[in-house]
């Protein structure tokens, strides 16, 4: 999707660097992927001690190991579950 945004060049610079990422599209795609992750963990750390996930750590991490990531699920055309 083609979009036109005006964004402030320093930003973009610094985060490219940052990134290492050799074009503005990657950067951009980058910090996305990056700002939806954040989301993700600080909507899981709200759920703490709700008990809405009945895992313990190591549990959670062998799962993850088993079924990819959420990312990874999306990359591929999957459905995330939501945070609600």
């Amino acid at each position: 999707m083609k979009t036109l945004v005006d964004i402030d060049e320093a930003l973009l610079k610094e985060a490219m660097a940052l990134a290492k990422a050799p074009t503005k599209k990657e950067t951009i795609q980058r910090a996305l992927a990056e700002f939806i992750r954040g989301g993700h963990r600080r909507s899981l750390k709200a759920m703490a001690g709700s008990g809405v996930v009945d895992m313990t750590l190591s549990e959670l991490r062998r799962a993850r190991r088993h079924s990819g990531s959420g990312a990874s699920r999306r990359a591929r055309g999957g459905r995330v579950p939501s945070s609600r």
